[in-house]
């Protein structure tokens, strides 16, 4: 719907400036002054959408990513919490689709969807198999609690 009411403002203002163009047409003689109000209206109104809409997208952007991942399953705060703690520590590493993530040293946790207790063993232990190594301690009991329960809630949804 959102998409449908931005195509429809650009072409609003696309016909204004048209009209506003075919008005002014070529002239022969001298131009009268004060003829450029059309053309006026037209910039102001592509100046007024042009920081519209990016400012509805980062406040309506805002306001999506405090509770609800991207999969469309709601999250408490403390999922959310632990999404963003996902987001600085774990990333990187492993691949997660809800955070974006596209880490490919660490499993894929939608693939292997973890449960919570695997998830906060391997942040308070640390992993080293193959390839990488995940430090021991990168999160603490609470923050570890969050991030796995977040990982749990949305892997592989």
């Amino acid at each position: 719907m959102t998409i449908l009411l931005i195509a429809a403002a650009f072409v609003f203002i696309a016909i204004i400036i048209v009209l506003a163009a075919m008005r002014a047409g070529p002239r022969k003689g001298p131009q009268p002054s004060g003829g450029n109000g059309g053309f006026i209206l037209a910039m102001l109104a592509i100046t007024l959408f042009g920081l519209g809409v990016p400012a509805y997208g980062i406040v309506h952007n805002a306001e999506e990513q405090s509770d609800e991942a991207t999969s469309g399953i709601e999250l408490t705060s403390a999922e959310v919490d632990g999404r963003d703690m996902f987001k600085q520590s774990c990333a990187t590493c492993h691949a997660l689709e809800d955070a974006a993530a596209v880490g490919a040293v660490g499993p894929n946790l939608d693939e292997l969807r973890p449960a919570p207790e695997l998830t906060v063993n391997a942040i308070e232990l640390g992993r080293a198999r193959g390839q990488g190594q995940m430090p021991a301690g990168l999160l603490n009991n609470q923050d570890a609690e969050e991030v796995a329960n977040y990982i749990a809630k949305v892997a592989g949804r």
